[in-house]
């Protein structure tokens, strides 16, 4: 593998570089921020990331992030992710995997976890993140349409409107890790959270 290659592995202090250099470029504070959370930010939520990045499109006025809850910092996604990327024409060759933290937190209009158990670190770990986390089904049913023009002040009142701060993620909310399985278990998890992410677009629509 050579140097180039984007997947290398990268050493620590390198690829937090590279995190940092992803996490604020152009963001001057003001646009709403969106964070999907997984486990280990390897498969789920980079997914999830990489098609809302698509589905929004360049200049939509979101940032988009994302982050785990357990995770070994700096390591690019698995090849199972980076191939179940490629069934929806999508690559993130930079991605590396970061720790959700407490400038996430602070920074974030929405935090979109993929289980119940990562409301649970939530609660423990940033219980001030809970009243704007929830899970993508939740957001794509219950959030409300948007009015004039885009803000990260209107958005976080389109989140407070969802009433999160005693929300608990349900079962038939949950997307399943599919850390365990072979090719074709990551590739159902990308066609399903593509359905999803797809509809989030949608309910994320700005006139």
């Amino acid at each position: 593998m050579s140097p180039a290659d984007p997947h290398q592995r990268l050493s620590n202090p390198i690829a937090d570089a590279l995190r940092s250099i992803n996490r604020e470029v152009d963001d001057d504070g003001t646009a709403p921020m969106i964070v999907f959370l997984c486990t280990g930010n390897a498969a789920r939520s980079v997914m999830a990331a990489a098609m809302l990045r698509r589905i929004l499109g360049e200049g939509s006025g979101f940032m988009i992030s994302s982050g785990g809850t357990h995770v070994l910092p700096g390591q690019p996604m698995s090849v199972r992710t980076r191939r179940a990327l490629d069934r929806h024409d999508l690559k993130d060759p930079w991605h590396r995997s970061h720790q959700l933290d407490e400038h996430d937190v602070s920074r974030s209009s929405l935090i979109l976890a993929m289980e119940p158990l990562h409301r649970v670190w939530m609660q423990r770990s940033h219980p001030d993140g809970l009243p704007i986390t929830a899970s993508i089904n939740r957001v794509v049913e219950h959030l409300e349409s948007g009015s004039g023009p885009l803000s990260r002040e209107a958005f976080d009142d389109r989140v407070a409107a969802l009433g999160l701060g005693d929300h608990v993620i349900e079962d038939w909310e949950e997307i399943m890790d599919p850390a365990s399985g072979d090719q074709a278990v990551f590739d159902a998890c990308s066609d399903e959270l593509f359905e999803l992410v797809s509809s989030l677009g949608a309910a994320l629509s700005w006139p």
